[in-house]
């Protein structure tokens, strides 16, 4: 009994490191009131270092949603201010390079037009120079071939339903993913039309 009472109590500790290592701290230090939190307190730049490399692994970051996160973690302004130059000056924080990919992938994946990703890209603290700068590279044709194609998967499932409603339901689609209501509406149309449908007396503009 002694032995085994022994091996459990040498096996300890091998347990608590293994939890320690796989997500038993929190991720910017050790838990308050444990042994390894007794020690001097943290350089802020480090603790800034950690948390938005954290974060740049996880996913791309803009540099306000990083000193936003700098903010909640309490750390100096003056140290997430020079972390944060430090990290835009070796390209890890690029807010030019993260606007475009938002852009090109957003469209790509979401059919989402350029009204709605310079909205995304503002709540996510990009300048507003940068936002104009990565939606004008959307090209006008690019974006309405976009809309056609989205209006083209919703057609089938609309059929029977009243024409002015069906009508406003497309329309409101595109509306929701930032398009115009001009090009929105002419889209539609153009859909309705192609199939063989009926488009006299259809709205031009919401009503």
């Amino acid at each position: 009994m002694g032995e085994q009472a022994g091996l459990k109590e040498r096996g300890a500790p091998r347990r608590r490191r293994k939890r320690e290592r796989s997500g038993g701290w929190p991720p910017d230090g050790p838990q308050e009131g444990s042994a390894a939190s007794e020690g001097p307190p943290a350089d802020p730049e480090a603790v800034a270092r950690a948390i938005c490399l954290r974060l740049l692994t996880m996913a791309p970051k803009t540099r306000a949603q990083l000193a936003d996160a700098l903010r909640k973690r309490d750390v100096p302004d003056e140290a997430a201010n020079a972390v944060l130059e430090r990290f835009s000056e070796v390209g890890l924080i690029d807010d030019e390079a993260f606007a475009a990919a938002w852009v090109s992938s957003r469209h790509a994946g979401r059919g989402l037009a350029r009204r709605a990703l310079a909205q995304e890209l503002r709540q996510r603290g990009v300048a507003e120079e940068t936002v104009k700068d990565a939606v004008g590279r959307l090209d006008p044709d690019e974006e309405a071939e976009t809309a056609r194609t989205l209006v083209e998967r919703k057609l089938a499932a609309t059929r029977g339903v009243e024409p002015r409603a069906r009508m406003r339901r497309l329309v409101g689609m595109l509306a929701r993913k930032g398009y115009s209501p001009g090009l929105a509406f002419r889209v539609v149309r153009e859909a309705i039309e192609a199939e063989g449908s009926p488009a006299d007396g259809l709205p031009d503009t919401f009503e």
